[in-house]
């Protein structure tokens, strides 16, 4: 993958820390010899967070002095707050925390800043400043990247026309609104592209928004593109379609995430027109988490560059990634 390839990224992203801030009394000392890094992921549901999983206890096994916990809010709010709660008690040196949702889950990391425990964000952020760093893509820039592909599919700008069905990510995960304004940035300036969902969340699973392009399908005769907030529900929509006959008369549908076997297969097959890489922060966070532990400098975000994978470098990318 050529650096090159990558699409420029803004640097700050809303709502996040723009300071890096370590709690007063913090300290990295070793527990026999070794560092206690707590990771509270929100779900194992989706294939994005079990690569993410897997991202962060590959990084581990390059540090033999870290001892990495790791949860599973089972994609609930309240079993999250609970695993937060229970980190802080095992007295973690720093909390990593990729939240189920902003709101919900500040509290707690509020809770451990308190009992004195460095919180790095990652992916999905808190309503706090105090935290040390937050680590993740810029969702606006890719959704930005999303729309304007979508208005060049269309027809180009000031020509593009067609129905568009839009599938969000969780409603209440910010994430889900960036990829949603970022792509309207550019689709909201072609008075000939129309919208036929009102705010249709499929929850990032790929079952809703199957049941929810099932709907659209019956509703609207005429459907040219789908733009899903990530892969699975981008091609819950593809299935959809083919069952209904229709696949064919969709022209676009587009994704986010990247997954070499999930978006860059489903890419590789014509099954979507184009996703965008949206890396994991798993690796980082770690490498992040052990910087701080080695008392090094740290930048109070970390944003994650991503690319536009189409059917022409979607087979190099597979390649690479042993799956052709």
């Amino acid at each position: 993958m050529k650096r090159r390839e990558f699409l420029k990224l803004s640097t700050t992203i809303a709502g996040a820390a723009m300071t890096v801030y370590v709690p007063a009394g913090w300290s990295p000392a070793r527990t026999a010899g070794k560092w206690k890094v707590g990771f509270s992921q929100c779900t194992t549901l989706e294939p994005w967070r079990v690569q993410f999983n897997k991202d962060i206890q590959a990084e581990a096994k390059n540090h033999p002095d870290v001892d990495l916990v790791i949860t599973d809010g089972q994609d609930k709010t309240e079993k999250q707050v609970a695993d937060c709660d229970n980190l802080i008690v095992q007295q973690v040196n720093v909390l990593l925390i990729s939240p189920k949702e902003s709101a919900g889950l500040t509290g707690v990391v509020e809770k451990a800043i308190d009992a004195k425990i460095p919180v790095i964000v990652l992916d999905r952020n808190v309503d706090t400043k105090r935290i040390t760093q937050f680590i993740g893509g810029d969702n606006v820039a890719i959704g930005k990247a999303a729309g304007e592909h979508a208005v060049k599919l269309l027809g180009g700008p000031g020509k593009a026309a067609g129905n568009v069905v839009e599938i969000w990510g969780g409603m209440g995960t910010q994430p889900a609104h960036d990829r949603h304004d970022g792509f309207h940035a550019f689709t909201d300036k072609e008075p000939g592209i129309k919208y036929l969902l009102n705010n249709q969340s499929g929850d990032w699973k790929q079952d809703k928004a199957y049941n929810i392009m099932t709907t659209a399908l019956r509703n609207n005769e005429k459907i040219d593109l789908v733009y899903g907030h990530n892969d699975p529900m981008a091609y819950g929509a593809y299935l959809a379609a083919k069952d209904a006959g229709r696949d064919k008369d969709i022209k676009f549908i587009l994704g986010i995430d990247g997954l070499p076997n999930e978006g860059v297969t489903w890419v590789s097959k014509g099954q979507l027109t184009a996703t965008f890489l949206y890396a994991t922060p798993g690796a980082e966070g770690l490498r992040q988490a052990v910087k701080l532990l080695k008392g090094e400098k740290l930048e109070p975000v970390i944003t994650l560059p991503t690319m536009l994978i189409t059917k022409e470098n979607a087979p190099d990318i597979l390649k690479k990634n042993g799956l052709l």
